[in-house]
């Protein structure tokens, strides 16, 4: 998985996957997820990041 943020506008991307994108489906007006032809989920994208409070990331590690 990797992770990029743009600041300047606030658009956060979750890259899960490598397959090439062959549908994107917006679950509301800034949420959005890209799907590979198998249906596995692609990239998340989060418009309006940090305001929607996805950004900056928590991670927590189990002991």
């Amino acid at each position: 998985m990797r992770t990029t943020y743009d600041e300047a506008d606030d658009i956060l991307v979750l890259h899960l996957s490598e397959k090439p994108i062959v549908k994107e489906v917006s679950q509301d007006w800034n949420t959005h997820i890209s799907y590979a032809d198998d249906g596995t989920v692609v990239e998340v994208v989060i418009l309006e990041a940090s305001r929607q409070g996805a950004w900056p990331l928590l991670c927590s590690h189990a002991a």
